[in-house]
């Protein structure tokens, strides 16, 4: 007859991991009550103060570690789908009832207590794309799985993006590392890639170099995949020649078309001959390059469109103050800016707990949440910010192994998803600090103040932990599903 630690995984239980987590709770807690203290304050227990209620979340976060812990770990994967359904509800009720901070309609308060839905969503949303994609028969090969996980993904990014928090929107693309894993297409990778690229290089780049990149990208990629040169140098020169004969024309006969209209017509021409050379030849590949390259030109084409009517005032200064096109160290970059002064002023051993004067002295806006980090690199130096970085990473790898070992796919996707939220907050977390990432305001995970995100934080990696501890039965676990 097995024991009770048996029968409840505990036996089993990661908890080398767990000493991780809570590792990376106490420095943060450490540097909370840093980027607070003054000499006005109480001790460590004051509960006026953020490390004092910090504490609380944190022995309440313990709780719910403890709970989940001690829950059957079958109910999670029955639960996902309620849990879901019930957290659109919680945000959709947000948009109406909810209070606006920082411009962003995303809290619910409850007297003294302040909860953000958004935190909790994406717990739910892991634990339904993780059902969703362990059903019977699922593939990423099939356009309605695709379309299923696009639905379970897209909803709530919806509902959060009406909030006005963008932040908590673009978590959601954490949920492409599963993806990957899981076996999507890399072409939408790359896809993404290319999206990012151009959308950074309309800003750094003349239209005319960055169409001639553009097309110079996608007549390589074809030559690699076809081992084609003549064919390829043709195209190129082609339409060169073609784009300069449409500008003399225009010049001749005085019609004011710019050299990048030409270059635009010349090379939207030329895919005529290659789409026949490619159905000549049987090359389908080149269909897909010859859409994605129109399909690139639409975009940059509504990227003043985007950027100027969709994005706000201060997401656009903060994206040319990020490239470099602005500079306003006293207004839209003096977070940034007061950042990077304070975790370069570390040094390599860093100032000392307590000592750190951009802190001390409220240099820093939201130094205990969003910028939680500048106090690591000011009072810990580049040794301590190393250590906290390794311990991160320690966290995530971990989390990944634990899905690489499970023996079904729901936990396997559920451990994947919370390893990939927790890389994304930290790269775009600390990347903001350091001025490598736009600042779009969301937390550094067990680290930034916050009782909804520790909370969130715990219940998602406990929640993981609980499912490792049972791996060895899964294949009678989830049988009858």
């Amino acid at each position: 007859m097995r024991s009770v630690n048996d029968k409840l995984g505990w036996a089993k239980i990661d908890w080398k991991t767990i000493l991780v987590y809570v590792a990376l709770v106490f420095i943060g807690w450490l540097n909370i009550y840093a980027a607070v203290y003054n000499d006005a304050m109480g001790g460590g227990f004051d509960l006026s103060a953020r490390y004092g209620m910090q504490l609380i979340w944190i022995g309440i976060s313990a709780v719910a570690a403890i709970v989940i812990l001690l829950i059957d770990d079958i109910y999670y994967h029955q639960l996902a789908y309620p849990a879901y359904g019930l957290m659109l509800l919680v945000l959709l009720a947000t948009l109406f009832v909810g209070h606006t901070v920082n411009g962003a309609r995303s809290w619910l308060v409850f007297g003294p207590v302040s909860v953000q839905p958004a935190e909790f969503m994406k717990v739910a949303a892991a634990l339904a794309l993780a059902r969703f994609m362990s059903s019977y028969n699922f593939s990423l090969s099939h356009w309605k799985d695709i379309v299923g996980v696009g639905v379970v993904l897209l909803v709530p990014i919806f509902i959060i993006l009406l909030q006005n928090d963008m932040g908590s929107a673009l978590v959601y693309c954490s949920f492409l590392m599963v993806l990957f894993r899981e076996g999507l297409n890399p072409w939408v990778y790359y896809a993404l890639f290319l999206i990012v690229g151009l959308f950074v290089g309309s800003f750094l780049l003349s239209p005319v170099a960055l169409l001639v990149l553009l097309v110079l990208l996608f007549v390589v990629t074809q030559f690699v995949a076809n081992r084609n040169v003549r064919e390829s140098v043709g195209y190129v020169a082609a339409t060169g020649l073609l784009s300069i004969v449409i500008y003399a024309l225009s010049w001749a006969a005085q019609w004011g078309v710019s050299y990048y209209h030409s270059l635009l017509v010349a090379s939207l021409v030329m895919l005529i001959p290659a789409l026949l050379y490619a159905y000549r030849h049987k090359l389908s590949n080149i269909y897909l390059y010859g859409a994605m390259f129109v399909l690139s030109l639409l975009f940059l084409g509504a990227v003043d469109y985007v950027f100027n009517d969709v994005l706000q005032l201060h997401q656009q200064k903060r994206i040319l103050d990020l490239l470099g096109l602005e500079s306003d160290l006293k207004g839209w970059g003096y977070n940034v800016h007061q950042s990077k002064i304070a975790i370069g002023s570390g040094g390599f051993f860093g100032k000392g707990f307590l000592d750190g004067t951009q802190t001390k002295y409220d240099f820093i806006p939201e130094q205990s949440t969003d910028f939680i980090f500048c106090t690591v690199g000011e009072e810990w130096g580049f040794v301590g910010s190393v250590v906290v970085l390794v311990l991160f990473a320690t966290l995530i790898i971990r989390l990944m192994k634990m899905g690489e070992r499970q023996q079904e796919p729901f936990r396997r996707v559920y451990c994947y998803g919370v390893a990939g939220i927790f890389l994304f907050h930290t790269i775009i977390n600390i990347g903001m600090t350091i001025g490598l990432m736009p600042v779009i305001g969301i937390p550094l995970p067990m680290f930034s103040y916050g009782g909804s995100s520790l909370l969130a934080f715990t219940v998602l990696f406990f929640i993981a932990v609980r499912l490792d501890s049972q791996n060895s039965s899964i294949g009678e676990t989830y049988k009858f599903y």
